[in-house]
């Protein structure tokens, strides 16, 4: 009888690698028949944010933004404090 050792070890990594296959086919089958899932949710953060863009991030849920801009890198300068 062998050692209980590397082949365990090789037979655990088995079933860690066909849990996190069926995870991914689980994942598959809920958004199977939505293919433009992530397109859609881009999308709607774009519209969102452009729409705080044109209210200076002032309007309710653009607070998330307000870390992101008055830099030189996101080349937006709004004033926060009005």
């Amino acid at each position: 009888m062998t050692k209980y050792g590397n082949n365990a070890q090789a037979g655990f990594a088995m079933i860690v690698v066909a849990a996190s296959l069926a995870a991914v086919g689980l994942l598959a089958l809920a958004i199977g028949e939505d293919v433009l899932f992530s397109d859609n949710m881009q999308r709607d953060n774009t519209a969102h944010f452009n729409e705080c863009k044109e209210n200076d991030f002032k309007a309710d849920g653009c607070e998330k933004y307000w870390d992101r801009i008055n830099n030189e890198i996101s080349g937006i300068f709004v004033d926060l404090d009005e």
